[in-house]
C-alpha cells in the first residue's frame, strides 16, 4: 500500500513538473505583434480651445444716496426685480448743525428784507396813485417785493431739505427716497436698517445701497494664453457652457481682446469679453457663475484624415505605413505624407495616400500578458 502511495506521489510530482516545463515554453516563445489598422477618411477637423472664465451682467449700477443720513425702512431685497425710478430704501436726515443754522439765519434775514420791501411798496403805492412817482419807479419797488417773497421761500426750502431732507415744493422728488436709476434685478443690498450712509463727494464714493443689474445684456469674461490670442479675431463664434446649470449652453461672440497681458502664476494671459445670447425663457442665469467657452481657432472641412496615433514624426516630415497584403503575409512600408490640422486626435492629410490604402496604427496591447 505503500509503495502504491509512493508512485502515486512521484506521478503528481511528474505532472506538475511536466505542466510547468509546458507553460513556461508557450510563455517564452515569441507572439506575433499586431498593430491597429485605420482607412482614412474625411470628415471636418476642428482646432478649439477652452477658456475659463465666468457669466457677469455687462454693466452693474450702484445706487447710493443723495443725502447723508440713516436708513430707516428697505423696500427691496436682493433677486428682487426693479424698474427705474422705483423706491429701493428711505432715509432719515442727520442735519449737519452748521448747515442747519446757515439755513435758519438765511430765512431769518430773508423775512426782514421782504417786511422791508412791503413797506416800501406800500409808500411807493400811495406815491404812485397820487401821480407823485413814475410808474417806472412803481415798477422797480414792485419788482424788488416779489424778489423778496422769492428769496423767502427759497430760503424756507432750503431750511427744510437740510433739516428734513426734503420740502414741500419737491415731495416727489425727495432725496430721502433711494430709488433705482435702471431697470433690472436686484444683485445685492449690502445695507441694513439702522446703518449710516454718506452721499459721494470729493473725498469718498459714498455708500452703495443696492447693486442693480441687467440679467439679460450678460457677458464672457475670461483669461487666454499669449500662445493663443493671435488666433482669435473680434466678431468669432464661441459656445459658453454653465456647468452648474446641468451642462446648459448658449452661443456668444467675442467682442473684445485685451491689448495687454497679465501676469498669472508667471504666464501671460489676455483678457477677453464675449456676448452672451441669452434666451428670453429658461433657467435664471445668476451673476458670477463659472463657465468655460469653446472657441474655434481653425477649421479644415471635408478633409482625408487618419488618426494622429498612426503618424511617425521624424524632424519636420511626417510618415506612415502603408499595409501589403493581409494575415501572416502583411508587409508594410513607410512612406511620407504632408499633414495638415490636427484636433490632438485626428490629423488632415494632404498628399501621400489613397482613400482606399490601410495605414497601420499603434501596436495592440495583448490582453493575455
Amino acid at each position: 500500500m505503500k509503495r502504491y502511495f509512493k508512485f502515486i506521489l512521484l506521478a503528481l510530482v511528474a505532472i506538475v513538473f511536466i505542466g510547468t516545463f509546458v507553460f513556461l515554453y508557450i510563455k517564452s516563445r515569441p507572439q506575433p505583434v499586431v498593430y491597429d489598422e485605420f482607412l482614412p477618411k474625411r470628415m471636418d477637423i476642428r482646432k478649439t480651445t477652452v477658456i475659463t472664465g465666468k457669466i457677469e451682467p455687462r454693466n452693474e449700477v450702484n445706487v447710493k444716496p443723495q443725502i447723508s443720513g440713516i436708513i430707516t425702512e428697505i423696500l427691496k431685497e436682493a433677486g428682487e426685480t426693479v424698474e427705474a425710478g422705483e423706491v429701493i430704501a428711505k432715509v432719515k436726515v442727520i442735519p449737519d448743525m452748521g448747515s442747519l443754522s446757515s439755513a435758519q439765519s438765511r430765512v431769518r434775514l430773508a423775512n426782514i428784507n421782504a417786511k422791508q420791501a412791503q413797506t416800501d411798496y406800500e409808500r411807493e403805492k400811495t406815491l404812485y396813485d397820487k401821480g407823485l412817482v413814475s410808474a417806472d419807479e412803481y415798477d422797480k419797488i414792485a419788482q424788488a417785493l416779489r424778489q423778496a417773497r422769492e428769496e423767502v421761500a427759497a430760503a424756507q426750502d432750503n431750511l427744510e431739505v437740510v433739516r428734513d431732507g426734503v420740502s414741500k415744493s419737491n415731495a416727489s422728488a425727495s432725496s430721502t427716497l433711494i430709488r433705482s436709476t435702471v431697470t433690472g434685478l436686484i444683485l445685492d443690498v449690502p445695507v441694513k436698517v439702522g446703518n449710516s450712509v454718506i452721499l459721494a463727494n470729493t473725498f469718498n464714493d459714498g455708500t452703495t445701497i443696492a447693486t442693480v443689474a441687467n440679467m439679460h445684456d450678460l457677458i464672457f469674461r475670461g483669461n487666454i494664453d499669449e500662445t493663443e490670442v493671435g488666433r482669435l479675431t473680434t466678431g468669432m463664434a464661441m459656445k459658453i457652457t454653465i456647468g452648474a446649470l446641468q451642462n446648459l449652453k448658449f452661443d456668444a461672440r467675442l467682442e473684445y481682446i485685451s491689448p495687454k497681458a497679465t501676469d498669472q502664476n508667471g504666464a501671460n494671459q489676455f483678457e477677453i469679453k464675449a456676448a452672451v445670447n441669452v434666451p428670453v425663457s429658461g433657467q435664471q442665469i445668476r451673476s458670477g457663475y463659472s463657465a468655460n467657452a469653446e472657441i474655434v481657432l481653425a477649421e479644415a472641412k471635408g478633409v482625408m484624415s487618419v488618426p494622429e496615433s498612426a503618424i511617425e514624426f521624424d524632424g519636420d516630415n511626417t510618415y506612415v505605413y502603408i499595409i501589403n497584403g493581409s494575415g501572416d503575409k502583411q508587409t508594410y512600408d513607410r512612406r511620407k505624407v504632408t499633414t495638415g490640422l490636427s484636433d490632438g486626435i485626428n490629423i488632415e492629410i494632404k498628399s501621400g495616400i489613397k482613400a482606399n490604402e490601410r495605414v497601420r496604427g499603434p501596436k495592440k496591447v495583448s490582453t493575455e500578458d
